[in-house]
């Protein structure tokens, strides 16, 4: 196949670009370099340095006859989305809805959307969260993932486009940067490795649902033969931001220093994917362990520090 990613140098984006050209598939990246690092880029892979927001992304429309997209391509931070909505309204939805588009026009077969169960569901009135519950964000980064998944299916729905919508919960592992409070595992290793404090906004009680990179790439892979539907890639299991620094902890066998900070506006207290839809109907379920995937990504800083 000829798969487009967007995102192809970030941190999910190149593990998923490396996961496709290991199984024969012809991938070409689009990435603006802005959270994206080349060094990050399979070297089979053919970038082109280009912002998703740009009309001149259709010259690879043109000149590749694409079977599939999959759209990693974002502006990423919860906190940036609350200071600067329409940047996040211009990233993610005219830049999804730019690429939607295209698809439609060129008669690309396949579009995977990487979304948020993390912030479309907003804060849940019960626990785990499953594909079925209302949508009702709480942040603007919310509301823009939300509002591409409804462009993608109305655009599918109106031409033949086949879609897959993966609803993340919190990825971590190698290659992820510090750039957005989803990554807090990768912010308290990089201040581990430099010896300085962490700091847990709120109490530490509040929950998230960690999955490992390298378990969200197996989801991308089979999305590119599955049914069109919308599943939720997590573990199912809720893990408290309390519960990293002791496992942390005990991985590093150093006590961790944190400190406490306010909460964070826009952020929700608890959540937790039910991934039973993705088991039952693609077959996919994570593999790797909170522990064993944070020692992993513990061990790649480590060693490119």
């Amino acid at each position: 196949m000829n798969i487009l990613v967007t995102g192809g140098c970030g941190f999910i984006g190149s593990h998923i670009v490396d996961a496709y050209i290991d199984l024969g598939h012809s991938v070409w990246v689009i990435d603006n370099l802005s959270t994206g690092d080349i060094k990050n880029l399979n070297p089979k892979a053919k970038l082109i340095e280009i912002d998703i927001t740009n009309s001149d992304i259709e010259k690879i429309f043109k000149q590749v006859k694409l079977d599939a997209i999959n759209h990693h391509a974002a502006q990423i931070n919860v906190r940036t989305s609350v200071s600067d909505p329409v940047f996040d309204a211009k990233v993610n939805i005219l830049g999804s809805l730019n690429l939607i588009t295209l698809a439609v026009k060129h008669h690309v077969k396949r579009f995977i959307f990487a979304s948020s169960g993390g912030t479309v569901y907003g804060e849940p009135t019960e626990l785990p969260i499953t594909e079925e519950f209302p949508i009702n964000p709480s942040s603007p980064y919310g509301i823009s993932k939300a509002t591409t998944e409804k462009y993608l299916t109305l655009y599918a729905n109106m031409n033949d486009l086949d879609y897959v919508i993966l609803r993340y919960s919190n990825v971590y592992g190698p290659r992820q940067i510090s750039k957005s409070e989803a990554g807090v595992i990768s912010i308290f290793i990089e201040h581990i490795l430099k010896h300085e404090e962490c700091t847990i906004f709120g109490d530490g009680n509040q929950t998230r649902d960690y999955v490992y990179v390298g378990d969200v790439v197996t989801a991308n892979t089979v999305a590119l033969d599955c049914k069109a539907d919308v599943f939720n890639i997590g573990t199912g299991i809720e893990t408290k931001v309390n519960d990293l620094v002791d496992i942390l902890t005990d991985i590093t066998n150093h006590d961790i220093l944190h400190e406490h900070d306010n909460p964070r506006s826009g952020e929700v207290l608890r959540n937790v994917l039910d991934n039973g839809k993705a088991i039952s109907i693609i077959k996919w379920q994570p593999r790797i362990s909170l522990k064993q995937g944070i020692r992993k990504t513990f061990e790649y800083f480590q060693e490119i520090s």
